[in-house]
């Protein structure tokens, strides 16, 4: 008999972690997606769908993606669709820029990975980026001296600048955080700014039509879920005001603004779907670092800067990443 149950009790320890791996092959994991704008305005939101694919989570077998998504001047929405996700007891949620506020605010037991915040100490979303504590973690936007080196990119690309339109969204409380920054590297520069704030849309045409009649020579987008969704309608009007315009992600150059420069926004969605992985198998947030950006990218469009009777300096067009003709 002691034999016996020798035999029966090695051979349950040894099914153990079998019986372990197949439960985890077997479960279906539901991550939530809240973005705060539609998923059509976010490329990068394939990305990171094919991030999860290539860590081995399939949807329809082992995965599913609960998505909500809002109009960019709906912000007000963002919290109702957080308490959703929450309320459906997803395991993870994957938040965009101010999304992750609403996130936080929804739970305090979920974990939450975000991306595309500007300063997640600054605006209350973890403790620091050492060490974030709760149960939020993920990776900024927002790099040392980032918006100095926008600017200095722009009067690189306009020499005879001297005075630079800021474009920005009041209507969101976390992009105020960002005005300091690009005070500060405009003293270092000796820039003049002329800050001109708006909420929606439809001010988008008489906010540039200011700067143009102020003489501003240039014009400065700060990307928000409002300024990215309607980037193809600033670059235009900017184009029309004659105001050579720069921005920081990539798409804004390929909808036809001047330039951009920033992180990578495809390469952040990869890593954040690292991050889900990772806290999927078991890591706390609190245990995960969060990431600044690592891989910066430089577009500037030939074809606008040809419009504006621009000429491109060659040693800027060969540091280009991207060179739209």
């Amino acid at each position: 008999m002691n034999r016996r149950a020798f035999v029966t009790g090695l051979a349950a320890v040894l099914a153990a972690p079998l019986a372990v791996e197949a439960q985890q092959l077997r479960r279906v994991y539901r991550v939530g997606v809240l973005f705060p704008t539609p998923i059509s305005r976010i490329p990068a939101a394939g990305v990171f769908r094919q991030g999860l694919r290539d860590l081995g989570y399939i949807e329809g077998q082992n995965l599913v993606l609960e998505y909500r998504t809002i109009e960019a001047d709906r912000l007000d929405l963002l919290p109702a669709l957080a308490a959703e996700l929450v309320a459906i007891n997803v395991d993870i949620i994957f938040a965009v820029a101010g999304a992750a506020h609403a996130a936080k605010n929804a739970t305090k037991i979920i974990p939450i990975v975000f991306a595309g915040v500007g300063d997640p100490v600054g605006t209350g979303l973890v403790a620091s980026l050492a060490h974030p504590g709760g149960n939020v973690t993920g990776l900024t936007n927002t790099a040392p001296d980032l918006s100095g080196k926008r600017l200095q990119l722009l009067k690189e690309l306009v020499p005879s600048v001297s005075r630079v339109g800021l474009l920005w969204n009041s209507a969101n409380p976390i992009v105020r955080q960002q005005l300091p920054e690009t005070e500060a590297a405009a003293r270092v520069l000796k820039t003049q700014l002329q800050m001109v704030a708006v909420r929606s849309p439809d001010e988008f045409e008489s906010a540039l039509s200011v700067m143009a009649e102020q003489r501003v020579g240039a014009l400065v987008v700060i990307a928000d879920v409002l300024t990215i969704a309607h980037r193809e309608r600033i670059a235009s009007l900017a184009l029309q005001n004659r105001l050579p315009a720069i921005s920081e992600f990539r798409d804004f150059a390929v909808s036809g603004g001047l330039a951009a420069y920033g992180p990578d926004a495809i390469d952040t969605a990869r890593r954040a779907a690292g991050y889900v992985d990772k806290i999927l198998k078991g890591a706390k947030p609190a245990d995960l670092p969060v990431e600044q950006p690592t891989k910066f990218e430089l577009v500037i469009n030939l074809k606008t800067a040809k419009a504006l009777g621009l000429t491109i300096p060659p040693s800027l067009l060969l540091r280009a990443d991207q060179v739209i003709e």
